[in-house]
Parts: C-alpha cells; sequence; structure tokens
C-alpha cells in the first residue's frame, strides 16, 4: 500500500509540473534561443553598414583582459585593413572608469571587461557581447580565426569580393 501510495503521488506531482496547461522550461528557453537565432540569422544575411568592436575595461586589468585587446585589435588591423581605414569597422578599447566614457558604457550596457560587436545595419545598432573570446584567451590562432570569420559574416558578400 505505501509503495502504491508513493508511486501515485510522484504521477500527481508529474502531471501538475508538466499538465496540459503548462509549458515546461525546455519548450520555453526553446523558443527563447530560436527567436535570438532569428535575429542572429537576419542579421548575418544583411550586411553591416558599419561595425563597431569596442572592447570595455577598468583601470586595473588582469592579464586576460590585456590579451583579449590585444587579439582583438591584430585581427582588425591585420584582417582588416581596409576596412578599419574607411571606417567600415571601428576598434576601440575604453576604460568605463572614465567619466568621459560613462555614456558609451550605459549604451553597450558594459559593467566590466567585455568585448561588445556592434553591427550597424538599417542605421540600428545590433549591440551583441560577445562571451565567446573568452573561451579563446590562451589560444591567439584561435581567436584570430573565431573573430575575423564573425567580422566577414557581418559584412556580408562584400568581404568575400574583395579577397577574390
Amino acid at each position: 500500500m505505501l509503495y502504491g501510495g508513493a508511486l501515485a503521488l510522484a504521477v500527481a506531482l508529474i502531471y501538475i509540473s508538466y499538465g496540459p496547461d503548462k509549458k515546461s522550461e525546455s519548450t520555453v528557453n526553446t523558443n527563447a534561443q530560436g527567436s535570438n537565432s532569428a535575429a542572429t540569422q537576419n542579421q548575418a544575411t544583411v550586411p553591416a553598414e558599419k561595425i563597431q568592436v569596442f572592447l570595455f575595461h577598468a583601470t586595473q586589468r588582469c592579464s586576460s583582459c590585456i590579451a583579449i585587446g590585444k587579439f582583438a585589435k591584430e585581427t582588425v588591423e591585420q584582417k582588416f585593413p581596409e576596412e578599419l581605414k574607411s571606417g567600415k569597422i571601428e576598434f576601440k578599447e575604453i576604460n568605463i572608469d572614465l567619466p568621459e566614457n560613462k555614456e558609451l558604457a550605459t549604451k553597450f550596457k558594459a559593467t566590466g571587461s567585455a568585448l561588445f560587436i556592434n553591427p550597424i545595419i538599417n542605421e540600428k545598432d545590433n549591440i551583441q557581447e560577445d562571451t565567446q573570446v573568452w573561451r579563446l584567451v590562451s589560444n591567439e590562432p584561435g581567436f584570430i580565426s573565431y573573430l575575423e570569420n564573425k567580422l566577414k559574416g557581418m559584412i556580408g558578400s562584400e568581404a568575400s569580393a574583395q579577397e577574390k
């Protein structure tokens, strides 16, 4: 009897948690990811008019923060010299502790060390924090390849035509 009662209670709890009137968390998360994915795909198909690559940091910086800035700057300067010169790509390191940078840090919602990429499409900001770069901090060639491919995707067909 005790075993049967425990089983009935477990079934009832599962039904209450996942019954026909409830959406499971995984469904909600999948739907949220799906809409983010659609926005990302739209950005990938429409070339950006301009791309801002901004590294935000505090006055005190750790070696990882310094490396991210160095790798990002090298990538933009070495892989996109024409776009950098023309202003199509803009790279800046921004100290969030300085009063003159507070407005920009607020716009990007930067509160510490972070790499943000803002592809401007149809004159609208599409600000994205790129957290993947932190996984590549000890792999400079991997970092450069990752960021180069990401920026090429945002530039669209223009970058491919220039390479040929």
